[in-house]
């Protein structure tokens, strides 16, 4: 069992950056594909990037390209995601997840592991 623990998050205002990470433990990070989700008060579930086992290829949701960027940290069992140009839109829990059948997932309900989520408040 991966149990998978989000940090990072915090208040910035629009246009800072922040980097979150999210670490692994129970597993070997590396032989999953991790993803990073979103959600904002009264909305669903969102996706906002993966970075795929095996291999080290990276998907975005549009709404985040060229924003925000998702890699495998200089630990094994470490994956962040850099944030850059925030916007008061990106507002939101993030949460980090993984996926035991490799390549790049969107869909939440290919996902295995969840962490509890950290909290990324942008003001304007």
């Amino acid at each position: 069992q991966v149990q998978v623990v989000e940090s990072g998050g915090g208040l910035v205002q629009a246009g800072g950056s922040l980097r979150l990470s999210c670490k692994g433990s129970g597993g070997t990070f590396s032989l999953y594909t991790i993803g990073w989700f979103r959600q904002a008060p009264g909305k669903e579930r969102a996706f906002v990037a993966a970075i795929a086992y095996p291999g080290r290829a990276t998907t975005y949701a549009d709404s985040v390209k060229g924003r925000f960027t998702i890699s495998r940290g200089y630990t094994e069992n470490t994956v962040l995601l850099q944030m850059n140009m925030l916007e008061p839109g990106d507002t939101a829990v993030y949460y980090c997840t993984a996926s035991r059948r490799g390549g790049l997932i969107t869909s939440p309900p290919l996902y295995d592991f969840w962490g509890q989520g950290t909290q990324v408040t942008v003001s304007s």
